[in-house]
């Protein structure tokens, strides 16, 4: 499912960088679905089971299955105590080990841009939903900066070291998103974007949580020391902290939706 060369392996990281992001975007996504109670959800590329606990915690769901390809986002998943009607379960979202008609919604959070073949990923979605089941998913803006870490991306780029990219970035684009739905035969299909922030009590916390971003934290690690200190300085310089030295950043997302006809 996931590109070899951006590899999420380390659950609680994931955490401390993108779990936080992941639950303030997926609030506003469950809250857009409206989904009701009783469904017997699935989680596509599930990794740590941050989203995976938001589906618990605010659709009182029948039963949720979280796939994974990654041990390590797995291992994590599987300590959760906030979790108890989850299972979780290794596979690829191309190739989803279940069953037709399996599932009443099934949801890529943050993930269809790591899918090299969407079409094929969303395929398995409608294989898997029965009639009338609900298809959603969301992902950052990156094309629109929408990206938490968008800051610390230009200025990688600036400097010649250039962050990862997702293999279909494309599907982050609210019309990409609209065109995969409908080619699938998805019926009322709708499309949103959700904007929220996260405040970090320092830079340095900022700065740390930057260095465990798969996509970014390498790339970084692989410069020499004094290039890493200047794009520290310079993206310091680009944060503007409040009276007790906190920072916000802002991230966007879009999303989708439909109901298998």
């Amino acid at each position: 499912m996931i590109d070899p060369e951006i590899r999420f392996d380390d659950g609680a990281a994931y955490e401390r960088f993108m779990g936080v992001w992941s639950r303030l975007a997926g609030d506003v996504f469950l809250q857009w679905l409206a989904a009701p109670a009783g469904l017997k959800w699935l989680d596509i590329g599930c990794g740590n089971g941050a989203f995976t606990k938001l589906i618990v915690e605010r659709c009182a769901p029948a039963a949720v299955t979280g796939i994974e390809p990654s041990d390590g986002q797995l291992k994590y998943a599987r300590t959760r105590h906030d979790t108890p009607n989850a299972t979780y379960v290794q596979g690829d979202a191309m190739t989803l080990p279940f069953d037709d008609e399996s599932f009443d919604a099934a949801v890529m959070a943050l993930v269809l841009f790591f899918v090299p073949e969407p079409e094929r990923g969303i395929a398995q979605m409608v294989r898997v939903l029965r009639p009338g089941g609900i298809a959603a998913a969301y992902n950052w803006d990156i094309p629109g900066g929408g990206f938490p870490l968008a800051p610390l991306g230009r200025e990688m780029n600036e400097m010649g070291f250039p962050p990862k990219q997702p293999p279909s970035v494309d599907t982050a684009k609210t019309e990409r998103m609209l065109e995969l739905w409908e080619d699938a035969g998805f019926a009322d299909v709708e499309t949103r974007s959700i904007e929220v922030q996260r405040t970090f009590e320092s830079f340095e916390e900022l700065w740390q949580i930057c260095m465990t971003s798969p996509t970014a934290g390498d790339r970084i690690r692989a410069q020499a020391p004094e290039v890493q200190a200047q794009l520290k300085e310079r993206l310091h310089a680009q944060c503007k902290a409040d009276a007790q030295g906190r920072i916000t950043w802002n991230a966007k997302a879009n999303a989708v939706k439909g109901r298998k006809r």
